[in-house]
């Protein structure tokens, strides 16, 4: 059976004071069995997923849309039921449980608050539901607009609020029950790009003040980056690697993880020789052979793809030393933006290789202009082989 699993310890903080609560809310969250698929007639939107969630971690699902992301948030949250296995959290199958009696809140992408009630009653609205007593909704509501920093805003109305002051309340709201697992569909979607960004970290650390577990679907590379613990990768419904957003970024496991996680150059190859402590491969697309500093599972022969991050190659005019790990081409285009140059440099045999550089010298423009002949070069540790 393929497993979804809430399991242990993950997180770093604590809870909050001492929420609200109630029996089906108080239980850690570990042990389970998950689902295997979802079909949509002979579409299967979620394949043979085996998922393992630590408890207080933020887990980010990633990928292009039509993944399967959005599908697999839904059968966490109970709008659709698996064609194919269980979800079990806490040791209870969530198969016949109701969407509105399982341990789990959702925050939308619209954030859905209530046009007609204030802050402080859309964040109450759940409580209220559950018939908990007066005091302690106030007491509760009072915590959670100290959190996330709404105090003095409790009597604003949603069409009063800014953007950002808007998904703090429904970010609030979801918390207020203090809900098992916090699901976030595209969180930061109805964002402008600043405020995007300033919002990513301060709904990470309201999420980790409060110890939830955390699972959010984006297709956006730079926010699953900056607030997830982990990421998972989804392609056509299949769960192609998780990890750390280190792992996933500089070892990816096949090329679409490679290609979909930042920007990436690959190079198709033949594998030529293959030792314990290096590998070298022939590169007919660089007319040269590529020197990687540690051995693969592959025999020589095995056709395999090399990559190379854009911020791991060197751009010069003048020839390195060394005949492996390098290419000749021509400047063809270069985007400033910024921090940063991107120069896309197109080879002899007419690929297109990206080289970023970081502009840490004012008096640097020009030194490298368009139409300029010039020389890439990466060290033997900055290649990863790909064998599917």
């Amino acid at each position: 059976m393929h497993i979804i699993n809430f399991d242990r310890a993950g997180g770093r903080s604590p809870a909050m004071g001492a929420p609200y609560e109630s029996t089906r809310n108080n239980a850690r969250i570990r042990g389970g069995r998950g689902f295997r698929a979802k079909k949509f007639d002979a579409i299967t939107a979620v394949d043979n997923v085996d998922l393992n969630i630590k408890k207080g971690e933020v887990f980010a699902l990633l990928g292009a849309s039509g993944c399967g992301k959005t599908t697999l948030l839904r059968l966490l949250a109970g709008f659709e039921i698996p064609t194919d296995g269980q979800i079990v959290i806490d040791g209870e199958d969530m198969q016949s449980i109701q969407p509105y009696n399982r341990p789990v809140n959702m925050m939308f992408q619209s954030y859905a608050l209530f046009p007609h009630m204030n802050v402080s009653k859309n964040i109450a609205f759940g409580l209220k539901q559950d018939r908990v007593p007066r005091a302690k909704i106030k007491q509760r509501v009072d915590e959670l607009l100290e959190l996330v920093h709404m105090k003095e805003l409790f009597n604003r109305f949603p069409h009063q609020l800014s953007g950002g002051q808007r998904q703090r309340v429904a970010l609030a709201r979801s918390l207020a029950k203090s809900p098992k697992l916090l699901l976030l569909d595209e969180p930061m979607a109805a964002l402008d790009k600043k405020l995007r960004e300033q919002m990513q970290l301060e709904v990470v650390n309201i999420i980790e003040s409060v110890g939830v577990t955390c699972v959010m679907v984006t297709h956006d590379q730079e926010e699953a980056m900056t607030m997830a613990t982990r990421i998972g990768v989804m392609h056509d419904g299949k769960l192609l690697q998780t990890g750390t957003p280190h792992k996933v970024y500089e070892y990816p496991n096949c090329r679409r993880t490679a290609e979909f996680i930042g920007t990436v150059n690959t190079f198709s190859g033949t594998v030529i020789e293959n030792s314990a402590d290096h590998v070298i491969i022939d590169a007919p697309e660089l007319n040269r052979e590529i020197y990687v500093d540690h051995g693969i599972s592959g025999s020589v022969g095995t056709d395999i793809w090399v990559a190379v991050r854009p911020e791991k190659m060197t751009i010069d005019t003048t020839p390195p030393s060394g005949e492996y790990n390098h290419a000749r081409g021509v400047v063809e285009e270069i985007a400033y933006v910024g921090g940063l140059s991107i120069y896309h440099v197109k080879t002899q045999s007419g690929m297109i290789i990206r080289v970023t550089l970081a502009n840490v010298d004012r008096l640097a423009e020009g030194r490298i202009t368009w139409d300029d002949e010039v020389y890439l070069s990466w060290q033997p540790g900055a290649a990863v082989v790909l064998t599917w």
